[in-house]
């Protein structure tokens, strides 16, 4: 047990201060930049992707502690896919920020360290409503992707191609999750989860 939470530090170390590395290509590597975003409008999307790039931590932070404690196989296997493809979502988010000449937020490690210990408090619980969380988690990402499309000026085709990519991956798990046995959470619990996503993406927005 030692040795597995020393790797996890490690682990968690390494997501938050070395750069990520994509293992696909971004969806948006063929889209020329616009030369119509303003410089406001330019921040104001790297801000949107700074959110983004912060859900994508708490992300991996959910899924290492779902990981932690779980011994199914299958969900192991799928916890693992959809962690390594949510790695490329990260990547994504920061060579955007960059280009943006955006930051990413200060508020990062927090972020991970709670989402760890949600994730591995959901995987100790009980399995099915593990992979209740898990689908929940991503309905709520899909939704606040889809209230930045909504947002952003158009002509930023590069960030929304990378968005909508996302989107349909994140969708994607959450179909999985219901898939393998997720049962639906309780109303209490999505308001919770819904009232913490609304805090993280207007703090991180900021910070």
């Amino acid at each position: 047990m030692i040795d597995q939470i020393l790797i996890e530090i490690d682990r968690g170390l390494k997501l938050l201060s070395t750069p990520t590395k994509q293992n696909r290509d971004r969806p948006d590597k063929d889209i020329l930049e616009s030369s119509s975003l303003t410089t406001l409008e330019k921040k104001t999307h790297s801000k949107y992707m700074r959110v983004n790039h912060s859900g994508e931590i708490c992300a991996q932070g959910l899924y290492r502690g779902q990981l932690f404690f779980n011994k199914n196989k299958d969900i192991e296997s799928k916890l693992t896919e959809a962690a390594t493809e949510e790695i490329d979502h990260l990547a994504w988010c920061e060579s955007r920020i960059n280009e943006l000449n955006g930051s990413k937020s200060k508020l990062n490690p927090f972020l991970y360290i709670g989402s760890f210990s949600i994730g591995a408090i959901a995987s100790v619980v009980d399995e099915k409503y593990n992979l209740g969380f898990l689908s929940e988690t991503e309905s709520q990402v899909a939704l606040h992707l889809e209230s930045h499309i909504k947002k952003m000026n158009p002509s930023d085709k590069k960030t929304l191609k990378i968005i909508k990519s996302m989107k349909e991956e994140e969708e994607a798990h959450k179909i999985s999750a219901v898939e393998m046995g997720g049962v639906e959470l309780p109303n209490t619990i999505k308001k919770i989860m819904g009232l913490a996503s609304k805090i993280m993406t207007t703090t991180t927005y900021k910070v």
